[in-house]
């Protein structure tokens, strides 16, 4: 991941507020980050700081489950061995609030900070998370707001660098109905969402390109055979 990326990833979602409710908002930020830095100088038990995420992870305050994910992505990067002793734990609350029902800020902490961790234990023993990711990230590539729709690729093209073969057939099938998305976002308006969506198109040609080496094409490929050409030569990107 480059820096352009790290850095869209780090930022919230645009949320047009009065600038009082901004410095509150920079305020909860700064305060969650030193109540962290005390809780582990402190030595508190992972066990009661997990058992509080989990908690605030089901919150009916979509504030406090965003709060929750943001803490994890805290964890994440300062204590990752720690992480990685708790990782069902902490995977089980990323997706639950991947699949966050009301909350856009709820879903794009949890990709952000899947993001992070994947990375942390280079996708090893997912399990059955991995299905449950690959499927609510791939509803995003196409959301309306931008920095969904980049933190999806960004995570679908790392998802795509671990499926593995345990879960490469389930990863390709899910490949080949994300072929659209990835061609239309190629020359998506935002331009860092676009870049996003080229890395990942490459880390998917793979599974595109075994499409091709069984044979298999559709009428549509039939029909239009500039297309598949494009969809399984990562150069012409």
């Amino acid at each position: 991941m480059d820096q352009t990326q790290r850095g869209i990833l780090g930022q919230p979602l645009p949320i047009p507020t009065s600038q009082p409710k901004k410095k509150r908002t920079s305020m909860m930020s700064f305060f969650s980050k030193v109540s962290w830095t005390l809780r582990f100088q402190k030595r508190e038990s992972l066990k009661n700081v997990f058992s509080n995420l989990a908690e605030r992870a089901q919150d009916p305050n979509a504030k406090k489950r965003h709060m929750a994910m943001r803490g994890l992505g805290t964890m994440a990067c300062e204590t990752p061995d720690k992480v990685r002793k708790y990782k069902k734990i902490v995977l089980d609350l990323l997706v639950h609030g991947l699949y966050d029902p009301v909350s856009a800020e709820v879903i794009h902490e949890s990709m952000k900070t899947l993001t992070i961790i994947l990375g942390k234990i280079q996708g090893k023993s997912l399990g059955s998370f991995f299905v449950d990711i690959t499927l609510q990230t791939r509803t995003l590539l196409d959301d309306e707001n931008d920095n969904l729709r980049y933190s999806a690729f960004v995570l679908f093209g790392q998802l795509a660098a671990y499926a593995g073969r345990k879960w490469k057939t389930f990863f390709t099938s899910q490949v080949k109905q994300t072929q659209d998305s990835l061609l239309i976002h190629l020359q998506d308006r935002n331009p860092q969402v676009a870049k996003a969506c080229k890395t990942t198109f490459r880390a998917c040609s793979p599974y595109l390109k075994e499409r091709k080496e069984n044979s298999f094409q559709t009428e549509e490929d039939q029909r239009n055979p500039k297309l598949c050409r494009q969809l399984v030569k990562p150069a012409a990107v």
